[in-house]
């Protein structure tokens, strides 16, 4: 008699812990799959919106925003600049001079081409890009900004396209916290499954729809 009441506690126990392993599994899951949907919320909202945008490229309007400038870069903030063999950059005061005179803007740490005389730069971003020439012996400036608008930038962004390092970094980031949040659903409809006798008929729907389109619909 006491043995089988030894075995009967001991498949309590066991049966106890099982559940509770269960439970901090499934409680885990739920935690990470809230945590990476409000992670992913912004993200996945605004790639889907663009990633119609994009589909749709074509047949949305696009009225490109052009400015151009054709100046005289005053002697005195050309002294002494582009005798460098090397790339040389445009100088602070230069830069200042542009941004506050024409409103041309040359990102802090910029690079161009350079050929011993004349000064090319370009100067890509989301949405539009940019481009300025410079003769170093007669000091006149070529400047061209195209800006396609807001749809264009947020469609860039969806791309990485000229974004930086740091959106990049961002992108994987949201990439990670998408595969955790598509797993940990999966785990909660494993879980659930028993009780919804529909979940793995939808689940299949939505591997063979797109595998059925990507193989007899694209060539």
């Amino acid at each position: 008699m006491r043995y089988i009441i030894i075995y009967a506690l001991l498949i309590m126990v066991r049966h106890n812990r099982d559940r509770a392993v269960v439970a901090i599994s499934l409680g885990s899951a739920r935690q990470w799959h809230w945590i990476s949907s409000a992670v992913c919320l912004v993200g996945m909202l605004l790639f889907a919106i663009t990633g119609i945008t994009l589909n749709h490229a074509a047949e949305i309007p696009a009225h490109p925003d052009v400015v151009s400038h054709e100046l005289s870069v005053p002697a005195e903030l050309l002294e002494g600049w582009g005798s460098a063999s090397e790339t040389p950059q445009l100088s602070p005061e230069l830069v200042h001079w542009l941004a506050s005179e024409y409103r041309i803007h040359v990102p802090r740490y910029h690079r161009g081409e350079w050929d011993g005389s004349e000064y090319y730069l370009a100067m890509p971003r989301p949405g539009g890009d940019a481009w300025l020439s410079l003769d170093a012996e007669s000091g006149d400036l070529t400047f061209e900004s195209t800006d396609r608008g807001w749809i264009a930038y947020f469609n860039d962004l969806h791309k990485g396209r000229d974004t930086g390092g740091v959106w990049r970094w961002f992108l994987d980031v949201f990439a990670v916290a998408c595969v955790v949040f598509c797993l940990t659903g999966f785990w909660l409809l494993w879980k659930q499954s028993s009780r919804r006798v529909s979940t793995w008929p939808v689940t299949a729907l939505g591997v063979l729809i797109p595998l059925v389109i990507a193989l007899v619909f694209i060539h």
